[in-house]
């Protein structure tokens, strides 16, 4: 992956009004050592910070907003420590032109009110109240920020002993780096669409439009071609990795595990060739056999890259492809699934599909079983089961409006034991809060593609900022 999608930037000023430095004794002082504490919380997420300081002034402002333009930040924190000018804001986030996060937080759960009484001195008691007024110029900021079309959205609560604001700019900031890393993505596409499913049909200008990132169309004759180019050692090395990941059940033959690990080290060849940090791939591959075999070949090799951060979607499903990587640059795996049938009785949808799967998201250890047919495909091969590891879940899907526009489709639930078809594929018991009719019918009624991703974890708020970094729509069901 380009080095430059690592490098994610962050944003930070802090506004006050110079005015009241000469009136205030120690004020200024204070305030900057409130923006150094939310400093030093964004640096530990690993990010590189550009902090413009305490911008106090019209001058000050317009400096900020060439420093943050100059620097390509991803995104802006807008610490409000006391009241300041509108003045003070605007030149900056005009020029920087990226999603700011206006930070309304109190130093303290409270003012003291006895103590600040008890002050015999009214200039010092004016200064510790403004010390206090975080909240007051943030309806000035929002007027103007709306008059001005410059999104802004807000997070509001204590500067200390506030868990749920540092969750909320972790978030930001995650969400943030997901953004970096999708407009660097290089997305590889081998083969062609499914004939016939024309859900997953696309736009891939309006998608490269919308997420960012590069489409390189690669054709199956090369995988099949790199191949023959295989070592020995590099065979040996693919056949040892597959027994380490899975467990190859005993009935899979060491010539449908040689194959299976041969086209495995030519779609390692073929993301290295194109430097691909995600793929989408299918092709029927009748006709010639030597396509056949490749194609009926890749279930494993393409589990093996989305295990380590190259997402592949099977039936060329190119949104679904993006789906998976945005969940994966969440830490939260992103495996390829549907779902198929329900059950009534246990109020679980079933879900699953031929491959691939993300290992990091397995209960227990990856089944590898032989398919004497791929359903609806060209000849027959290894095949991968799995269940996706009990807990919380999220479902996500790249859906698009008839208007060339695209949107979030979210739901939250919890993948559940109980009993699976033991068929080769990866299968899943989902529950979700809406029940199971509540979830087929509020999930079908957004119209999304059949295939879609699935992770580990609850992120849904995560992906909502996501979405508002990149300037969609986001639908959460549940």
């Amino acid at each position: 992956m380009n080095i430059k999608s690592h490098n994610t930037k962050i944003g930070l000023f802090g506004i006050g009004l110079n005015t009241y430095w000469k009136q205030f004794e120690g004020l200024k002082e204070r305030l900057e050592e409130y923006l150094q504490v939310v400093a030093r919380g964004i640096e530990e997420s690993g990010v590189r910070l550009i902090n413009a300081g305490l911008v106090d002034s019209v001058e000050k402002a317009f400096e900020a907003g060439d420093d943050f333009k100059r620097e390509d930040v991803d995104l802006i924190f807008l610490y409000v420590s006391t009241y300041a000018l509108s003045a003070t804001v605007l030149p900056v986030l005009k020029k920087a032109n990226v999603p700011v996060i206006v930070l309304n937080l109190s130093p303290a759960a409270r003012i003291d009110y006895k103590l600040f009484n008890n002050l015999d001195n009214r200039t010092q008691m004016t200064g510790e109240w403004l010390a206090f007024c975080a909240a007051c110029p943030v309806p000035e900021i929002a007027n103007v920020l709306k008059r001005s079309n410059i999104p802004f959205f807000q997070i509001t609560g204590m500067l200390h002993d506030d868990r749920d604001i540092w969750n909320e700019i972790e978030e930001w900031i995650n969400a943030a780096k997901v953004a970096r890393v999708l407009y660097y993505n290089r997305l590889g596409l081998m083969g062609n669409y499914y004939s016939g499913m024309m859900d997953i049909y696309t736009d891939l200008t309006a998608l490269t439009a919308t997420f960012g990132g590069h489409i390189a169309i690669i054709e199956v004759d090369e995988l099949s071609a790199l191949k023959e180019s295989v070592t020995d050692d590099e065979l040996s090395n693919k056949i040892a990795v597959i027994h380490e990941i899975f467990e190859v059940q005993i009935d899979c033959s060491e010539t449908e595990i040689r194959r299976a690990a041969i086209t495995a080290v030519a779609l390692d060849k073929i993301v290295d060739q194109y430097q691909l940090s995600s793929f989408a791939c299918y092709h029927k591959g009748s006709g010639n056999a030597v396509n056949e075999d490749t194609m009926s070949s890749v279930i494993l090799g393409n589990s093996l890259l989305t295990g380590r951060n190259v997402p592949v979607a099977g039936e060329y499903d190119v949104k679904n492809a993006i789906a998976m990587k945005i969940m994966d640059e969440f830490g939260s795996g992103g495996s390829f699934t549907e779902y198929y049938a329900m059950d009534y009785i246990d109020d679980v949808v079933l879900m699953g599909h031929d491959g691939p799967c993300h290992p990091a998201i397995a209960e227990g250890k990856i089944k590898v079983k032989p398919l004497q047919v791929y359903h609806g495909k060209v000849g027959s091969g290894l095949s991968v089961e799995m269940s996706v590891k009990y807990g919380d879940i999220t479902l996500l899907s790249i859906i698009e409006d008839g208007r060339g526009r695209m949107k979030l489709l979210i739901a939250e639930g919890q993948s559940v034991p109980g009993e699976i078809l033991e068929i080769g594929n990866t299968n899943s018991r989902y529950q979700f809060s809406v029940g199971a009719k509540g979830f087929v019918e509020q999930w079908n009624e957004h119209g999304p593609a059949h295939h879609c991703a699935v992770g580990s974890g609850h992120i849904g708020s995560s992906l909502k900022k996501l979405a508002s970094i990149l300037k969609i729509d986001c639908i959460q069901i549940c």
